[in-house]
C-alpha cells in the first residue's frame, strides 16, 4: 500500500460448461451506449448484486464440490542457491530484470474487458460507468487460478483466471478536472471541496477487484480472453452480502439495508489472499478514508465516537476522495454520493441514514472467480481493521484452517483466525458454500510478541474478561468484537508493530513471515516505544536526529509444535531493511540485495520467498524492487543488542540466498505477486508509477516507456509477467 494520503483479442470459444455465454447476458441487461457515453441507462446494471460482466447476481451461490485436482506435472523444486545475476539499483523509467529474463506488460488501468468498448485514451473522458467493464486503478494483490473445464485446477498453467485488487486511484492522472473549492461559507469544513459526479463515479468504479481470463501461447506469452464470461469487475458500488459474527447486528443496519445483511461496495483492496477451496480473498485496507463525517458526537455518544476515532474517522473528517460532495440529484443509483457521509442527525435513526455505513467496510471479502453470478461476501468473523493481506497455513485433513492477517497502520496488530470446521479436501471447488463453512465460525486471536523471543495468541472472545471488563468500549456480544476489533485488541494488550503488512507461510518449514514496513520519529518513542520485536530508532540521514525505523524489517515465527492452532510461538527477525552502507544495516546486506520498506511478501510453491518494497526512504538511490530469498529457519541466528533492547535475529542473508530480481519504474510501488503452477511465469504489479506528477507534468511515462524511451503517455498501473527467455522454470540454474 502507499503511505501517502490522496495524491494523490479473441473471443473465448473453448468453454464446455452449460453456463450462459457472456454476450447473451450482456444484451439482456444493459444498453451499451449508456456505458460509452455515461448516464442513467446504467442504473439497472449497477443495482445487480454481482456487478460483474455477466450482469446479474443469483441467490444460489453454491457450487457442487469436487475432489482436489491431481497435478499432472512434477512439482517445482526449491533451488539450493540463486544463480541469476542480481539487478542493480536503478532510477530509470522501466522494469529491470536479470539477464536471460524478459518482461511482458498486460492490463494497464482502463483496459477494456469487452470488445465493444474503446481502448483507454489519455484524455480521461471515458465515462465513469465504463469502468465497470475496464481494469481498475492501482493494481495490488492478485492470484492466478488455473482453470480446467470451468473449474479451479491448481496444476494448470496455460489458462486461468487472474484476480487483481485495485487499492486506490491517482485522481490527478485519472480525471482531467480535479477538485473545485466550495465558496459557500455555510458548508461544513469537511465538504469544502466539490467533485464532478462522473469523476466520482469513475473513481468508485476504479476501486475493487478485476477477474480476468488469460491464456498462454507456445512462446510463453499471455493474452486476455476478451469477452470471457468470467471477466468481471467488483467495485465500490457492487452489492455485497454480510455474513459471520456481525451479520444482522445493529452495527450493520443502514438505510441501504435495515436488516444489516448486505452493503454496497468494497474499498481500498490491498494485498490479497486465496482459499484452499479455490476462491479469492480480497482485503479492505484504507477504507476509512472514503467516508466523511460531520459534528455528531452529541447524537451518537462518546463510546461510538471514540470507536470511530480509533478507526480514523473523527468529527468533521474529510473524505480522502470527497465522494460525498456531488448532489444525489446527479446520481444514477439511490444515495449514490450521500452514502459516503456517515454523519448522524438527531432526526434520524440508523436505518434512515448512513451512520453505520463505515461499519460495513474493513473486512476480508470472499469472491468466487469461477461463479460470476455469485454475490461476494464480507466475512466479518475475521475482524474489522485495515487488512493488508490474508494467508493460510498449510491445510491438513481433519484439522482446522488457520488464517493470518496484519492491520496495516503504524502501531497496529497481527491477527489469526482458526476455523471451527476442520479441513475436508472434498471442499475444493466448493465455492461460497465452502467459504461459509470455514470462515463464518471460528476463533479470532491477536498476537503478543514477548521480550524473550516467545509469543502468545490472545483470543478476542466475548468470554475473555479482559474484553468484557474493558474501559475503552462496552463489549457485550461477539458482533461488537467483530466490528470494533482494534478496540478489543487494545483491551488485551496486543503488541504494537511497525506497520504490519503482508504475511505468508512457508510451504517447506511451515513458519510465518511478516513484513513491517516502517515507523517514523514522530511516533517513536512517545506513542510506540521500541521493544524486542520492533527494536530500531536510528538516524537515517546523518543529521543527528532519530528517524524511527524508516527502512522496516521482516519478522517470522514458528508455531509451538508446528501447530498453527497453538497459542504459543517462537519468533525472530529474518532481516532488517537498510542501505548497504548505513550503520543501521544490521543484517549485513550488500548493494546486490539491500532493500527498504518491505511490503509485499509471498512464498512460491517451491518455498522461495519473494519480497517487494513500497519505499520512500531509499528512493534517492533506487526505485522500488522485488527480491528473491531462500530463507532458513527461526533460531538459526542469535540474540543481538539494538539500542536499549535485546532482539533475536536470524542468520544474515548472503549473496546466494537473497538477491534483487526486479527494479521498477519511477515513483512506483512493486506489489502483488503470483505464479503459474509450473513456475515458468511470475506476475507482479507496478502501482502508481509517477505518483508525484500530474497530467500537466507527468513524472513517469510507464508502461509506454518500457518499449519506447521517448514515450509521452500518461503513466498507468499495470501487471508485468516475467519469464525466462529459454522457457525454463524461473529459478532453475541459468545455462
Amino acid at each position: 500500500m502507499t503511505d501517502q494520503q490522496f495524491p494523490i483479442e479473441q473471443v473465448e470459444d473453448s468453454n464446455t460448461s452449460n453456463n450462459p455465454h457472456f454476450n447473451e447476458l450482456l444484451n439482456s441487461q444493459i444498453n451499451r451506449r449508456s456505458v460509452l457515453r455515461g448516464g442513467a441507462g446504467m442504473t439497472a446494471a449497477m443495482m445487480f448484486g454481482g456487478m460483474g460482466l455477466v450482469g446479474c447476481s443469483s441467490d444460489d451461490d453454491t457450487v457442487a464440490a469436487t475432489p482436489a485436482p491431481t497435478p499432472n506435472t512434477p512439482a517445482p523444486v526449491l533451488p539450493k542457491s540463486l544463480s541469476f545475476k542480481p539487478v542493480a539499483h536503478s532510477l530509470e523509467d522501466l522494469i529491470k530484470v536479470p539477464e536471460g529474463y524478459q518482461v511482458q506488460v498486460i492490463i494497464p488501468t482502463g483496459t477494456p474487458l469487452v470488445s465493444w468498448l474503446p481502448d483507454w485514451n489519455d484524455d480521461g473522458l471515458q465515462s465513469g460507468e465504463s469502468f465497470q467493464y475496464r481494469v481498475g486503478d492501482n493494481h495490488d494483490g492478485m492470484y492466478f487460478f488455473g482453470m480446467k473445464n470451468g473449474k479451479y485446477d491448481g496444476s494448470v498453467s496455460d489458462r486461468g483466471l487472474l484476480a487483481i485488487n485495485h487499492e486506490y486511484v491517482n485522481s490527478s492522472y485519472l480525471n482531467p478536472m480535479g477538485f473545485f473549492f466550495n465558496n459557500d461559507t455555510t458548508v461544513p469544513a469537511y465538504r469544502n471541496r466539490v467533485r464532478l459526479a462522473n469523476d466520482v463515479r469513475r473513481e468508485v468504479n476504479c476501486h475493487g477487484v478485476s477477474v480476468i481470463e488469460i491464456k498462454r501461447d507456445d512462446k510463453n506469452q499471455f493474452s486476455v480472453v476478451t469477452d470471457s464470461m468470467y471477466n468481471r469487475r467488483l467495485t465500490s458500488s457492487t452489492e455485497m452480502k454480510i455474513e459471520g459474527a456481525a451479520a444482522g447486528s445493529d452495527w450493520m443496519k443502514t438505510k441501504y439495508d435495515p436488516a444489516g445483511l448486505k452493503t454496497r461496495g468494497i474499498n481500498n483492496q490491498c494485498g490479497s489472499g486465496w482459499s484452499p477451496w479455490g476462491t479469492f480473498l480480497t482485503t479492505e485496507e484504507n477504507w476509512a478514508g472514503a467516508f466523511a463525517r460531520g459534528a455528531d458526537k452529541a447524537v451518537i455518544g462518546d463510546a461510538v465516537h471514540n470507536a470511530l476515532v480509533r478507526y480514523g474517522i473523527g468529527e468533521n473528517a474529510r473524505s480522502r476522495y470527497y465522494w460525498n460532495t456531488p448532489s444525489d440529484a446527479e446520481g444514477i443509483i439511490a444515495d449514490e454520493f450521500s452514502r459516503w457521509d456517515i454523519t448522524a442527525t438527531s432526526e434520524k435513526t440508523a436505518v434512515q441514514d448512513y451512520r453505520n455505513a463505515a461499519n460495513t467496510f474493513g473486512y476480508i471479502v470472499e469472491i468466487d472467480p469461477f461463479a460470476p453470478k455469485a454475490t461476494a461476501v464480507k466475512r466479518t468473523s475475521l475482524g474489522r481493521f485495515s487488512h493488508e493481506n490474508i494467508a493460510y497455513a498449510p491445510v491438513v485433513v481433519g484439522q482446522p484452517i488457520v488464517f493470518y492477517s496484519g492491520c496495516d497502520a503504524r502501531g497496529e496488530y497481527v491477527y489469526k483466525f482458526v476455523s471451527k470446521a476442520v479441513w475436508d479436501a472434498k471442499d475444493v471447488n466448493g465455492g461460497m458454500a465452502a467459504g461459509a463453512k470455514y470462515l463464518n465460525e471460528g476463533k479470532l486471536y491477536v498476537a503478543k510478541f514477548n521480550a524473550d523471543g516467545k509469543g502468545v495468541w490472545v483470543e478476542l472472545s466475548i468470554s475473555n474478561p479482559l474484553i468484557t471488563n474493558a474501559t475503552n468500549f462496552a463489549f457485550k456480544t461477539q458482533a461488537d468484537i467483530a466490528v470494533f476489533t482494534r478496540l478489543a485488541a487494545d483491551a488485551v494488550g496486543a503488541t504494537k508493530m511497525d506497520r504490519p503488512e503482508w504475511v505468508d507461510v512457508s510451504p517447506v518449514t511451515g513458519e510465518v513471515y511478516l513484513t513491517l514496513t516502517n515507523n517514523v520519529a514522530s511516533q517513536r518513542p512517545a506513542r510506540y516505544p521500541v521493544d524486542a520485536a520492533n527494536p530500531r530508532n536510528y538516524d537515517l540521514n546523518g543529521d543527528g536526529t532519530l528517524d524511527g525505523n524508516p527502512n522496516g524489517h521482516i519478522v517470522r515465527w514458528r508455531a509451538d509444535n508446528n501447530d498453527h492452532a497453538a497459542i504459543g510461538f517462537t519468533w525472530d527477525v529474518y532481516a532488517f531493511g537498510a542501505p548497504h552502507n548505513h550503520p543501521a544495516n544490521l543484517s549485513g546486506l550488500t548493494k546486490d540485495n539491500d532493500f527498504s520498506s518491505p511490503d509485499g511478501l509471498w512464498f512460491d510453491p517451491t518455498g522461495a520467498l519473494w519480497i517487494q518494497t513500497d519505499d520512500g526512504a531509499y528512493t534517492d538511490t533506487t526505485n522500488c524492487m522485488m527480491l528473491v530469498a531462500l530463507p532458513g529457519k527461526v533460531g538459526d541466528g542469535a540474540s543481538m543488542q539494538v539500542g536499549d533492547v535485546t532482539t533475536y535475529m536470524g542468520s544474515k542473508p548472503t549473496a546466494s540466498n537473497l538477491v534483487r530480481f526486479l527494479v521498477g519504474p519511477k515513483e512506483c510501488e512493486i506489489t502483488g505477486v503470483t505464479f503459474t503452477p509450473d513456475m515458468k511465469a511470475v506476475f507482479a504489479n507496478v502501482q502508481h508509477p509517477g505518483e508525484d506528477g500530474d497530467r500537466a507534468t507527468p513524472s513517469s511515462h510507464w508502461p509506454a516507456s518500457q518499449t519506447n524511451e521517448d514515450a509521452k503517455s500518461l503513466p498507468r498501473s499495470a501487471t508485468v509477467i516475467v519469464t525466462r527467455k529459454d522457457g525454463k522454470a524461473l529459478l532453475d540454474p541459468m545455462v
